[in-house]
């Protein structure tokens, strides 16, 4: 959530930047402020209210001990109808403050100075590649065909159990899910991110912490009877371990990675592109998570798409980093890089991280603050990347290490998995 101080102090740069997200802010911020100033007017003369209140009931006294009844009696009424008027200035304040939050909430995060301009995907900017093309054999299959061929993941049976989106993992489908979680985590934690495990489900207040809620509502599945939803990304869970905490001067960095099953409905989706894995209703994903300073955080930034791109070199796939557009990026993110995976038999690029600093906007509205090396309260910075989601890295692990008779491993896997090839 931005600042009010960022939208009385500077308008119009809020305008203007949020213009590069496609988003015509004007109204909006033309509302605030003007809520603010109610805001601000009403707070005072409330205050002034109650220093009249205050006053009067204290010479009420005085006045019955000098035998003075009537000038009492006048008193009383007089802080009567101050206590009156001061019941309708709070009315007013609550309705006035109720908007004003529910405006502040419409707005997007600022993307940062290095965000391109433009509308969609084909226009976010690729900054680096890496890898090589794999050697495939003749008539190669999309991995859905090579899971039915190796008996290794069933999205029939999904189908059956629960619905379309939640396949069922088998054999050594099912070893090598749970040996891509390890290796992750491990090298998670060797770069010194500390492994948490945390809750699957969240309530209405970690959702709106970290900006699902009231923006991707539609997106999250919803527990009624409890009013939990079950969790899009460890991001929610993780980064909520700090809501309404105020971290000390020498507490940073934050740094934890957690494993969890991953929910997204995806309403609307369809056709060719969400075949197989590469659009799943349930999924799993192991995720890093920072706290950092602001003046540190474009710096953590950088070492969280290195490290990130660490896991992907060694896994010896073909991709590309995206610095994503204004048009393209989340409504809390101000800025993101997206990792995709080069699928040869399917033709196309498939996305399987969003590394992005969130800045203050995560934080604005987890009341997550620290105390600077004056005592003073601050905003932190939030950060997090997927590394890694899972669904599309074994796309691409079984498409591009496809053999004639079988799908071999890559090393790195290999003590995780107990076996260097599905055949």
């Amino acid at each position: 959530m931005l600042t009010l101080k960022l939208l009385r102090d500077d308008p119009e740069f809020v305008i203007e930047r949020l213009a590069v997200k496609n988003f015509d802010a004007r109204e909006i911020v033309e509302r605030v402020i003007e809520l603010d100033a109610n805001r601000r007017r009403l707070q005072t003369e409330s205050d002034n209210l109650l220093a009249q209140q205050k006053q009067k009931s204290s010479a009420i006294g005085a006045l019955m001990k000098e035998g003075r009844k009537e000038e009492a009696e006048a008193a009383k009424a007089e802080v009567s109808a101050l206590k009156a008027k001061s019941s309708e200035l709070l009315a007013q304040a609550d309705e006035n403050n109720k908007e004003l939050e529910e405006k502040l909430v419409l707005l997007p995060n600022l993307p940062y100075k290095l965000v391109p301009n433009g509308k969609g995907a084909e226009d976010n900017l690729v900054v680096k590649m890496g890898g090589e093309d794999p050697n495939l054999p003749e008539g190669a299959l999309p991995h859905w065909e090579l899971a039915k061929k190796y008996d290794i993941i069933d999205f029939d049976l999904g189908v059956k159990l629960t619905g379309a989106g939640f396949p069922v993992y088998k054999g050594k489908g099912a070893k090598l899910q749970r040996a891509l979680i390890n290796f992750f985590l491990d090298r998670n934690t060797a770069a010194g991110y500390k492994e948490v495990e945390p809750p699957v489900v969240v309530n209405a207040a970690s959702g709106f912490g970290t900006g699902q809620l009231p923006d991707k509502e539609a997106q999250m599945y919803y527990v009624g009877l409890d009013d939990f939803y079950l969790v899009p990304t460890a991001e929610v869970p993780v980064t909520n371990i700090f809501r309404d905490v105020i971290l000390a001067n020498d507490e940073f960095p934050q740094k934890m990675t957690a494993y969890t099953p991953c929910f997204r409905r995806e309403a609307g989706s369809y056709g060719k592109d969400v075949r197989g894995l590469n659009r799943l209703h349930q999924f799993d994903k192991v995720e890093i998570v920072r706290i950092e300073k602001p003046e540190n955080s474009y710096a953590a930034l950088d070492e969280m798409i290195a490290h990130v791109e660490g896991l992907v070199r060694d896994l010896g796939l073909r991709y590309r980093i995206l610095r994503l557009c204004g048009g393209d990026m989340s409504f809390t993110s101000a800025i993101t890089y997206d990792f995709e995976l080069w699928s040869a038999a399917q033709g196309r690029w498939l996305e399987i991280s969003s590394v992005s600093n969130f800045e203050s906007f995560q934080a604005n509205r987890l009341h997550l603050r620290y105390r600077d090396e004056n005592g003073k309260t601050q905003l932190c910075h939030t950060l997090n990347g997927s590394s890694l989601a899972l669904p599309r890295v074994v796309a691409a692990l079984l498409e591009d290490n496809q053999k004639e008779d079988c799908i071999e491993i890559p090393e790195v896997l290999r003590p995780y998995t107990g076996f260097d090839r599905i055949d």
